[in-house]
Protein backbone atom coordinates (compact mmCIF):
# COMPACT_ATOMS: atom_id res chain seq x y z
CA UNK A 1 0.00 0.00 0.00
CA UNK A 2 1.47 3.38 -0.84
CA UNK A 3 2.31 5.51 2.25
CA UNK A 4 2.73 9.28 1.04
CA UNK A 5 5.12 11.68 3.02
CA UNK A 6 3.75 14.05 5.36
CA UNK A 7 4.69 16.98 2.64
CA UNK A 8 3.35 15.55 -0.10
CA UNK A 9 -0.34 15.02 1.71
CA UNK A 10 0.06 18.97 2.29
CA UNK A 11 1.25 19.67 -1.04
CA UNK A 12 -1.99 17.27 -2.71
CA UNK A 13 -4.16 19.40 -0.06
CA UNK A 14 -3.14 22.74 -1.51
CA UNK A 15 -3.31 21.70 -5.08
CA UNK A 16 -6.36 19.77 -5.28
CA UNK A 17 -8.11 23.02 -3.63
CA UNK A 18 -6.15 25.97 -5.08
CA UNK A 19 -8.81 25.94 -8.38
CA UNK A 20 -12.00 26.82 -5.35
CA UNK A 21 -13.55 30.24 -4.69
CA UNK A 22 -11.51 32.46 -2.05
CA UNK A 23 -13.91 31.38 0.83
CA UNK A 24 -14.55 27.68 0.00
CA UNK A 25 -10.45 27.10 -0.35
CA UNK A 26 -9.96 29.16 3.20
CA UNK A 27 -12.46 26.10 4.94
CA UNK A 28 -11.34 23.62 2.93
CA UNK A 29 -7.75 23.77 3.49
CA UNK A 30 -8.29 24.39 7.39
CA UNK A 31 -10.48 21.92 7.90
CA UNK A 32 -7.93 19.12 5.55
CA UNK A 33 -4.42 20.90 6.92
CA UNK A 34 -5.97 20.74 10.93
CA UNK A 35 -6.46 17.14 10.08
CA UNK A 36 -2.86 16.39 8.62
CA UNK A 37 -1.34 18.42 11.48
CA UNK A 38 -3.19 16.72 14.48
CA UNK A 39 -1.81 13.51 12.60
CA UNK A 40 1.58 14.88 12.33
CA UNK A 41 1.51 15.73 15.85
CA UNK A 42 0.07 12.54 17.12
CA UNK A 43 2.70 10.74 15.46
CA UNK A 44 5.53 12.51 16.37
CA UNK A 45 8.21 11.81 19.23
CA UNK A 46 8.96 15.68 19.57
CA UNK A 47 6.65 18.08 19.22
CA UNK A 48 8.11 21.96 19.15
CA UNK A 49 6.35 25.02 19.97
CA UNK A 50 6.87 28.06 18.96
CA UNK A 51 6.06 31.17 17.08
CA UNK A 52 7.22 31.89 13.79
CA UNK A 53 10.85 33.28 14.06
CA UNK A 54 11.46 31.96 17.64
CA UNK A 55 14.41 29.30 16.78
CA UNK A 56 12.18 26.59 15.37
CA UNK A 57 13.86 26.20 12.28
CA UNK A 58 17.45 26.62 13.28
CA UNK A 59 16.79 24.00 16.08
CA UNK A 60 15.38 21.61 13.01
CA UNK A 61 18.31 22.37 11.19
CA UNK A 62 20.66 21.47 14.33
CA UNK A 63 18.51 18.32 15.24
CA UNK A 64 18.97 17.25 11.39
CA UNK A 65 22.02 17.50 11.10
CA UNK A 66 22.83 14.77 14.01
CA UNK A 67 21.16 12.52 12.37
CA UNK A 68 22.60 13.58 8.92
CA UNK A 69 25.99 12.38 10.44
CA UNK A 70 25.03 9.39 12.23
CA UNK A 71 23.23 7.73 9.36
CA UNK A 72 24.35 9.93 6.17
CA UNK A 73 21.66 11.55 5.21
CA UNK A 74 22.23 14.45 2.32
CA UNK A 75 22.23 17.81 4.35
CA UNK A 76 19.94 19.74 2.09
CA UNK A 77 17.03 17.30 3.33
CA UNK A 78 16.35 18.57 7.04
CA UNK A 79 13.55 16.86 9.19
CA UNK A 80 10.75 18.63 9.32
CA UNK A 81 8.55 15.44 10.69
CA UNK A 82 8.62 12.27 8.77
CA UNK A 83 11.58 12.41 6.09
CA UNK A 84 14.31 11.19 8.51
CA UNK A 85 11.59 8.50 10.03
CA UNK A 86 10.11 7.23 6.13
CA UNK A 87 14.64 6.49 5.48
CA UNK A 88 15.10 5.28 9.03
CA UNK A 89 13.05 4.15 11.57
CA UNK A 90 15.05 4.37 14.26
CA UNK A 91 15.02 8.48 13.45
CA UNK A 92 12.44 10.22 15.74
CA UNK A 93 9.33 12.17 13.71
CA UNK A 94 9.01 15.84 14.52
CA UNK A 95 5.74 17.89 14.76
CA UNK A 96 6.21 21.77 14.91
CA UNK A 97 3.61 24.08 15.15
CA UNK A 98 2.35 27.41 16.42
CA UNK A 99 -0.40 26.03 18.01
CA UNK A 100 -2.67 29.31 17.23
CA UNK A 101 -2.90 30.30 13.65
CA UNK A 102 -5.40 29.11 11.43
CA UNK A 103 -4.82 25.21 11.27
CA UNK A 104 -2.05 24.70 13.42
CA UNK A 105 -4.61 25.68 15.87
CA UNK A 106 -5.89 22.68 15.80
CA UNK A 107 -2.43 21.17 17.34
CA UNK A 108 -3.25 23.67 20.69
CA UNK A 109 -6.53 22.66 20.98
CA UNK A 110 -5.50 18.97 20.87
CA UNK A 111 -2.85 19.68 23.37
CA UNK A 112 -4.71 21.15 25.66
CA UNK A 113 -7.35 18.54 26.07
CA UNK A 114 -6.99 16.90 29.88
CA UNK A 115 -7.04 13.49 28.29
CA UNK A 116 -5.08 14.31 25.21
CA UNK A 117 -2.22 11.77 24.36
CA UNK A 118 -0.31 14.78 23.14
CA UNK A 119 0.19 15.91 26.38
CA UNK A 120 2.68 12.78 27.29
CA UNK A 121 5.28 13.55 24.51
CA UNK A 122 8.30 15.19 24.86
CA UNK A 123 7.76 18.46 24.40
CA UNK A 124 9.98 21.75 23.78
CA UNK A 125 8.79 25.50 23.76
CA UNK A 126 10.62 27.94 22.32
CA UNK A 127 9.97 31.22 23.34
CA UNK A 128 11.70 34.43 22.26
CA UNK A 129 11.56 38.08 23.27
CA UNK A 130 8.15 39.34 21.83
CA UNK A 131 10.02 42.85 20.36
CA UNK A 132 12.53 40.52 18.82
CA UNK A 133 9.69 37.90 17.34
CA UNK A 134 7.62 41.22 16.14
CA UNK A 135 10.42 42.45 14.25
CA UNK A 136 11.87 39.17 12.25
CA UNK A 137 7.57 38.65 12.05
CA UNK A 138 7.30 41.45 9.80
CA UNK A 139 10.24 40.74 7.63
CA UNK A 140 8.58 37.34 7.21
CA UNK A 141 4.93 38.55 6.53
CA UNK A 142 5.61 40.59 4.20
CA UNK A 143 8.84 39.51 2.56
CA UNK A 144 8.75 35.57 2.69
CA UNK A 145 5.15 34.76 3.96
CA UNK A 146 3.76 32.05 1.33
CA UNK A 147 0.82 33.15 -0.01
CA UNK A 148 -1.48 30.10 1.10
CA UNK A 149 0.04 30.54 4.43
CA UNK A 150 -0.45 34.29 4.20
CA UNK A 151 -4.21 33.67 2.99
CA UNK A 152 -5.20 31.24 6.09
CA UNK A 153 -3.57 33.57 8.54
CA UNK A 154 -5.52 36.55 6.85
CA UNK A 155 -8.70 34.17 6.89
CA UNK A 156 -8.16 33.70 10.43
CA UNK A 157 -7.34 37.47 12.35
CA UNK A 158 -10.20 39.85 12.68
CA UNK A 159 -8.06 42.57 10.60
CA UNK A 160 -6.18 41.33 7.79
CA UNK A 161 -2.73 42.63 7.03
CA UNK A 162 -1.67 44.34 3.85
CA UNK A 163 1.80 42.93 3.13
CA UNK A 164 2.36 45.78 0.99
CA UNK A 165 1.25 48.80 2.88
CA UNK A 166 1.78 47.96 6.47
CA UNK A 167 4.61 49.95 7.93
CA UNK A 168 6.87 48.42 10.78
CA UNK A 169 5.56 50.41 13.17
CA UNK A 170 1.82 49.82 12.26
CA UNK A 171 2.40 45.51 12.30
CA UNK A 172 4.78 45.73 15.62
CA UNK A 173 2.44 47.74 18.20
CA UNK A 174 -1.22 47.51 16.35
CA UNK A 175 -1.63 44.97 13.96
CA UNK A 176 -3.33 41.62 15.11
CA UNK A 177 -0.19 39.80 14.61
CA UNK A 178 2.13 42.44 16.44
CA UNK A 179 3.54 43.11 20.10
CA UNK A 180 0.33 42.59 22.55
CA UNK A 181 -0.70 39.66 20.45
CA UNK A 182 2.51 38.01 21.05
CA UNK A 183 2.88 38.61 24.90
CA UNK A 184 -0.46 36.97 24.98
CA UNK A 185 0.51 34.04 22.83
CA UNK A 186 3.71 33.32 25.25
CA UNK A 187 1.46 34.19 28.47
CA UNK A 188 -0.90 31.29 27.43
CA UNK A 189 1.54 28.88 25.92
CA UNK A 190 3.76 28.95 29.52
CA UNK A 191 1.28 28.54 31.38
CA UNK A 192 -0.78 25.59 29.33
CA UNK A 193 2.43 23.61 29.45
CA UNK A 194 3.68 24.35 32.92
CA UNK A 195 2.22 21.42 34.51
CA UNK A 196 3.24 18.69 31.96
CA UNK A 197 5.85 16.52 32.77
CA UNK A 198 7.68 15.71 29.85
CA UNK A 199 7.41 19.52 28.28
CA UNK A 200 10.74 21.80 29.02
CA UNK A 201 10.99 25.21 27.92
CA UNK A 202 14.24 26.52 25.87
CA UNK A 203 14.46 30.23 25.65
CA UNK A 204 15.82 31.49 22.05
CA UNK A 205 18.22 33.99 23.96
CA UNK A 206 19.60 30.71 25.85
CA UNK A 207 19.68 28.40 23.05
CA UNK A 208 21.77 30.81 21.54
CA UNK A 209 24.03 31.94 23.96
CA UNK A 210 25.05 28.33 25.46
CA UNK A 211 23.47 25.90 22.56
CA UNK A 212 25.20 22.91 23.00
CA UNK A 213 23.86 22.94 26.80
CA UNK A 214 20.26 23.09 25.09
CA UNK A 215 21.00 20.95 22.31
CA UNK A 216 21.87 18.31 24.84
CA UNK A 217 19.24 18.75 26.86
CA UNK A 218 16.26 18.15 24.17
CA UNK A 219 18.45 15.00 23.01
CA UNK A 220 18.16 13.63 26.82
CA UNK A 221 14.33 14.79 26.60
CA UNK A 222 14.37 12.35 23.47
CA UNK A 223 16.27 9.49 25.08
CA UNK A 224 19.19 9.89 22.38
CA UNK A 225 22.97 9.03 23.31
CA UNK A 226 25.08 11.93 21.15
CA UNK A 227 28.15 12.40 22.33
CA UNK A 228 29.49 15.87 23.00
CA UNK A 229 31.41 16.16 20.14
CA UNK A 230 28.25 15.04 17.79
CA UNK A 231 26.57 17.94 19.44
CA UNK A 232 29.29 20.48 18.88
CA UNK A 233 29.36 19.37 15.21
CA UNK A 234 26.03 19.86 14.44
CA UNK A 235 26.06 23.46 16.68
CA UNK A 236 29.05 24.60 14.47
CA UNK A 237 27.06 23.71 11.29
CA UNK A 238 23.78 25.19 12.17
CA UNK A 239 25.87 28.16 12.77
CA UNK A 240 24.36 31.83 11.20
CA UNK A 241 27.13 32.32 8.97
CA UNK A 242 26.95 28.40 7.57
CA UNK A 243 22.76 28.41 7.43
CA UNK A 244 22.83 31.77 5.44
CA UNK A 245 25.67 30.15 3.17
CA UNK A 246 23.76 27.39 2.29
CA UNK A 247 20.69 29.40 2.30
CA UNK A 248 21.97 31.96 -0.56
CA UNK A 249 23.56 29.07 -2.55
CA UNK A 250 19.95 27.76 -2.66
CA UNK A 251 21.16 24.50 -1.05
CA UNK A 252 18.23 23.46 0.64
CA UNK A 253 15.21 21.64 -0.92
CA UNK A 254 12.43 22.57 1.35
CA UNK A 255 9.84 25.74 1.28
CA UNK A 256 11.08 26.54 4.86
CA UNK A 257 14.66 27.10 3.99
CA UNK A 258 14.54 27.81 -0.18
CA UNK A 259 15.84 30.85 -1.41
CA UNK A 260 13.20 33.31 -2.14
CA UNK A 261 15.47 36.56 -2.97
CA UNK A 262 19.12 36.35 -3.29
CA UNK A 263 19.20 40.62 -3.82
CA UNK A 264 17.15 40.86 -0.39
CA UNK A 265 18.82 39.70 2.74
CA UNK A 266 15.94 40.71 4.98
CA UNK A 267 14.12 38.07 2.92
CA UNK A 268 16.30 35.39 3.89
CA UNK A 269 15.15 32.47 6.27
CA UNK A 270 18.50 33.11 8.34
CA UNK A 271 18.46 36.59 8.80
CA UNK A 272 20.40 38.50 11.85
CA UNK A 273 19.57 35.75 14.87
CA UNK A 274 20.32 38.86 16.91
CA UNK A 275 19.45 39.00 20.71
CA UNK A 276 17.77 42.26 21.00
CA UNK A 277 18.00 43.75 17.84
CA UNK A 278 14.55 45.11 17.82
CA UNK A 279 16.48 48.21 19.19
CA UNK A 280 17.90 48.97 15.51
CA UNK A 281 14.87 49.65 14.34
CA UNK A 282 12.79 52.10 16.55
CA UNK A 283 13.37 55.53 17.51
CA UNK A 284 13.78 56.55 21.55
CA UNK A 285 10.29 57.25 21.72
CA UNK A 286 9.17 54.12 20.11
CA UNK A 287 11.35 51.36 22.23
CA UNK A 288 9.84 53.24 25.70
CA UNK A 289 6.63 52.50 24.54
CA UNK A 290 7.20 49.19 23.42
CA UNK A 291 9.33 48.42 26.49
CA UNK A 292 6.96 49.68 28.60
CA UNK A 293 4.71 47.30 26.96
CA UNK A 294 6.46 43.94 27.65
CA UNK A 295 7.40 45.20 31.12
CA UNK A 296 3.55 45.64 32.53
CA UNK A 297 2.24 42.52 30.55
CA UNK A 298 4.59 39.59 29.89
CA UNK A 299 4.89 37.08 32.53
CA UNK A 300 7.96 37.49 34.44
CA UNK A 301 8.29 33.57 34.50
CA UNK A 302 9.40 33.95 30.93
CA UNK A 303 12.51 35.47 32.30
CA UNK A 304 12.15 38.85 30.05
CA UNK A 305 11.29 41.57 32.38
CA UNK A 306 12.72 43.30 35.16
CA UNK A 307 10.71 41.34 37.81
CA UNK A 308 12.38 38.23 37.09
CA UNK A 309 16.02 37.92 39.04
CA UNK A 310 18.96 37.44 36.53
CA UNK A 311 17.59 38.83 33.53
Amino acid sequence: MLSLSDGTKKGLILGSTAVLPRNLRVKSRVSLLASLEVGIATRSDLLIIAHPKSGNTWLKAMLSRLYQVRFGFPEQLLNKSDEYARLNPAVPRLAATNGYYSYEGAVGEELKRPNSALRDKAIVFLPRHPLDIAVSWFFQFTKRQSAHKQELINAFIEHPVDKYTVSMWEFVRNSDLGVEFLIDYLNGWRVALAGLERAITVRYEDLRTHTELQLARINTLLGEDFSAQEIAEAVAWGSVDNLRKMESEGKFRQGGMTLRNPDDPNSFKVRRAKIGGYRDYFNRDELEELDALVQARLDPALGYTTDHAGH
